[in-house]
């Protein structure tokens, strides 16, 4: 009889241990009985005869965990604070059954190179290559995509492959026909909305080694690739690379250390880096771009509204038959029912934030615990019937000009309106055919789509941004600012229309971010990352007295800890969330060693940790 220590998929708990008469490969996946269900485990260790009962071993499944994916799941729940089963669930295990099942036995394609690099996009490929890690630094269609497209050429003529990881919602169709035009069968599109059916057979062509580039959101650094030879992560400032839930690890993190753990050079790509980026690795800086064209910024003091400006603008280019996008920095979010009468905010009952209004579908939504109801008629507290919003959102600004502009076509462009990939093909073709004048939306609208055609940009609310309680708050709001205006203006002299107060800081540093990043540095020194190190822990119980006293008491361990600092610790700024109280620590230290062994030390049942965290509320 064996004895293994397992950790089992997706729990919290610590290895268990299980016997079998089957002799068993570490990373072996197999299936075991826990309290009447069945759940899946990896074999991490082989143990001698313990001295307590154990069950044994219900099934060996096809699949294992190669050792470095072991490896890098081990770090991912040592510096992330989850268990190593939660580590390895990110991952999709190998299998060799499948592998040999369905062996790869056609003739490698020679690709005949079609991409023409100008002289400094050359050069910034040769520094990129001399680099294991290094930042291609390259402003708005400075064609950054044709360098990383020259590079996979060359991996792939080596016999390696790639991971091109790019933010969830920049899984644009436009990136994908890119692709696939070029390299054709050899790319695999991997995201959350692809079907299970569909990535059974993904898998399929990565187990046998037909897909040679691995393009998608952060699950996609997770896949079983062999004989990987490069690592790109394209817009890597974007904050969707961070998760949300337990494990939080960041993926432009992870590829960094998988880079020097696989041996393989990492790429990271953005016209806005994120200052960490920036002081750490070598950059290239790629200035100009592919488009003659010019973009004339104008400001408007004012916030978040529709102003005859703005509609005056909008309609002037649709009367040149060109094309407009309206941005706007959230889309119902802290977009409330105020009372006329009282000034009684309407507030989820169990979160301690406002509900968010949709007009569209007539309700009041939680962006919390999604908790929604019907949008009342009168006032909760004073049953006053005036009730109105403070914020505009995206459906209002839609219904807007369709109610006073109909000749204008109007596209929805926010996660209410594109939730299927097939929507947004939908919008982005028709917009791309001139089907839509107008495109209002939010975040989505700054990722690295291509508009051809937009002459106007409007940018409403940038002050919201600005004023976040955030360290990070005027680089984020900066680089929204250039990445939105950057997709107007391709092919004609472009008009860029910000609302906002703080006209001086704009103008100082548009077309100067390299310069607001040098500027930036002495406010972060010995500060914020990425001079120091931060850690965020969290409390959250159904009694606030539960959730504040767990954090008192990890406070009083705390102060035994040398290394560290504690910047501060009380309610947090969102109280209640999901009918839970919130509490939090932050922690400062100089390195993330100090951190860890701080926070080890001193750890409570309640306490969550988020490393290097980028939410604060």
């Amino acid at each position: 009889m064996y004895f293994y220590e397992l950790a089992l998929l997706n729990s919290p708990l610590h290895y268990l241990t299980y016997k079998t008469e089957t002799l068993l490969d570490i990373g072996s996946v197999v299936e075991v009985k826990l309290r009447n269900r069945t759940i899946s485990a990896v074999v991490m260790a082989c143990c001698s005869t313990p001295d307590f009962k154990t069950y044994e071993i219900e099934s060996v499944l096809p699949f294992h965990y190669n050792s470095l994916q072991i490896k890098m799941a081990k770090f991912i729940a040592t510096y992330y604070f989850c268990s190593v089963g939660e580590a390895l669930n990110l991952f999709t295990p190998d299998s060799t059954v499948i592998r040999n099942a369905t062996e790869n036995n056609s003739l490698e394609k020679v690709y005949v190179s079609t991409i023409s690099l100008s002289e400094v996009q050359d050069a910034s490929l040769n520094f990129l290559k001399k680099h294991p890690v290094s930042l291609l630094f390259g402003d708005t269609g400075a064609g950054k995509t044709e360098i990383y497209m020259k590079y996979f050429e060359e991996v792939l003529a080596a016999g390696k492959k790639v991971i091109f990881l790019m933010p969830e919602i920049s899984l644009t169709p436009q990136m994908q026909i890119r692709l696939e035009e070029h390299f054709g069968e050899a790319v695999v599109m991997w995201h959350s909305k692809v079907s299970k059916p569909q990535k059974k057979k993904l898998l399929e062509r990565i187990y046998n080694g037909s897909a040679k580039i691995i393009a998608g959101a952060r699950s996609a650094l997770f896949l079983p690739v062999e004989d990987l030879g490069l690592i790109v992560v394209d817009e890597e400032h974007d904050d969707s690379y961070k998760a949300n839930a337990r494990p939080r690890y960041h993926a432009r993190d992870m590829a960094i250390y998988m880079g020097k753990l696989y041996d393989v050079p990492v790429v990271l790509g953005s016209a806005t880096p994120s200052m960490s980026s920036y002081v750490k690795f070598p950059h290239y800086r790629l200035k100009g771009g592919h488009f003659a064209s010019q973009r004339n910024f104008e400001f408007e003091a004012c916030r978040e509204a529709i102003t005859e400006r703005v509609e005056a603008s909008i309609v002037a280019t649709k009367e040149k038959a060109e094309q407009a996008m309206l941005f706007i920095p959230t889309r119902a979010n802290f977009k409330y029912l105020i009372c006329a009468s009282c000034g009684h905010t309407h507030s989820c009952p169990y979160c301690s934030v406002g509900m968010s209004v949709h007009r569209k579908s007539n309700a009041i939504k939680c962006h919390y615990c999604n908790f929604s109801e019907r949008i009342p008629s009168s006032c909760s507290a004073c049953g006053h019937e005036m009730l109105s919003s403070n914020r505009l959102g995206t459906a209002e600004a839609v219904a807007f000009f369709e109610e006073t502009h109909p000749d204008i076509s109007v596209g929805q462009f926010d996660r209410d309106a594109i939730s299927t990939q097939m929507k947004l093909k939908k919008l982005l073709k028709a917009f791309n055919a001139k089907e839509i004048d107008l495109l209002i939306g939010t975040q989505m609208l700054s990722k690295g789509h291509d508009y051809h055609d937009v002459t106007l940009a409007v940018i409403l609310g940038l002050d919201n941004q600005l004023n976040m309680s955030d360290y990070r708050a005027r680089e984020k709001t900066l680089s929204l600012l250039i990445q939105i205006a950057g997709r107007s203006g391709r092919k004609k002299t472009s008009q860029v229309l910000v609302q906002s107060y703080n006209k001086a800081f704009f103008e100082t540093y548009i077309g100067k971010y390299e310069q607001f990043l040098e500027d930036e540095k002495p406010f972060r020194q010995g500060m914020y990352p990425p001079y120091k190190k931060l850690a965020r822990i969290l409390f959250a119980h159904k009694y606030a007295n539960k959730a504040e006293d767990a954090m008192q008491e990890m406070v009083e361990n705390l102060r035994q800890q040398p290394n560290i600092e504690m910047v501060g610790y009380g309610a947090s700024q969102i109280e209640k969330i999901a009918n839970k109280y919130r509490y939090q620590i932050l922690l400062r230290a100089d390195k993330s060693t100090a951190l860890i062994s701080a926070i080890e030390k001193s750890k409570v049942a309640l306490a969550e940790i988020d490393m290097d965290p980028i939410e604060f509320m």
